[in-house]
């Protein structure tokens, strides 16, 4: 994986899904929006799956560079 790629999905991890998450649950809650818990749970699975995945890649990468 580029550190462009990676740096770009470590951004989308750490900030824009958990936002994104938190923005739709609590606007469903304010507005009535459909599906809250499971759009708010799937986002937080990916977000899980992602934050394993870039672990991973830089564990990699650090052994590799040593």
């Amino acid at each position: 994986m580029s550190n462009k790629t990676y740096d770009r999905l470590k951004w989308l991890a750490m900030y824009f899904l958990p936002a994104l998450g938190t923005l739709y649950f609590a606007l469903a809650g304010i507005w009535g929006l459909p599906y809250g818990e499971q759009l708010v749970g799937t986002i937080t699975a990916i977000d899980t799956f992602l934050g394993v995945i870039l672990g991973i890649s830089k564990s990699k990468y650090n052994k590799c560079s040593q």
